[in-house]
């Protein structure tokens, strides 16, 4: 249960982010977070049926989803955007300049960079328990983030690789440090993962992008 919340904790961040920039706007009073997943209903299933795939969830765990709270409409405030955006855009003075359509912006730009990231963790820490090898792993993961990434933020500012090279500075290095209290087998699990997710997102990079 508790990998489920930090997979679906992240997610409703993703969610709530995307529907604020989908206003193109950035009014919280013009958000829909119930509109916003109506019309992204398809590419919801195809990433819920993913995250059960590859972190190999039953039903209990896939009932977090509703539990947490994130999936259906709810009013968004910027005390929500301020938590997903970590605080990074600090608290302006007075605070009522806090929901202001450029700050508003801002906390979505630095709260996808964070929800995206966390999400590949907690995706790759569900998939090593499960025991999912990574080869078969690693493109559903890399699947799954980039139907994240392009709920968040369409524009393509929030790519998966991008998040992948976040992901590997804020949580990679923490777990494969000598004096990291992760066990060996977690150790050589987050390498594997890291290598197969490198290799996926060289040979899509490489594919986009063929040399002249």
């Amino acid at each position: 249960m508790i990998l489920a919340r930090e997979v679906f904790g992240p997610l409703g961040g993703v969610v709530e982010i995307g529907a604020v920039n989908s206003t193109g706007t950035w009014d919280l009073a013009d958000v829909s977070v119930g509109g916003f997943l109506a019309r992204k209903r398809d590419e919801m299933s195809c990433l819920m049926a993913g995250i059960r795939s590859v972190c190999r969830f039953g039903d209990a765990e896939m009932a977090m989803a509703d539990e947490v709270g994130w999936f259906r409409d709810y009013e968004v405030s910027a005390a929500h955007l301020l938590l997903w955006s970590g605080g990074l855009t600090g608290v302006p003075e007075p605070l009522e300049k806090m929901d202001e359509p450029a700050q508003v912006r801002r906390m979505c730009r630095m709260g996808a960079d964070i929800q995206l990231t966390d999400l590949l963790q907690a995706l790759i820490t569900g998939a090593v328990a499960a025991g999912t090898e990574p080869h078969q792993g690693a493109p559903r993961i890399a699947d799954i983030l980039g139907i994240a990434s392009n709920l968040a933020d369409p524009t393509g500012r929030s790519t998966p690789a991008l998040v992948f090279r976040m992901w590997r500075v804020a949580h990679l290095s923490p777990i494969l440090r000598a004096d990291s209290d992760a066990p060996v087998s977690g150790r050589a699990g987050f390498r594997a993962y890291d290598e197969a997710l490198e290799e996926l997102h060289s040979r899509r990079d490489g594919r986009h992008n063929p040399s002249p």
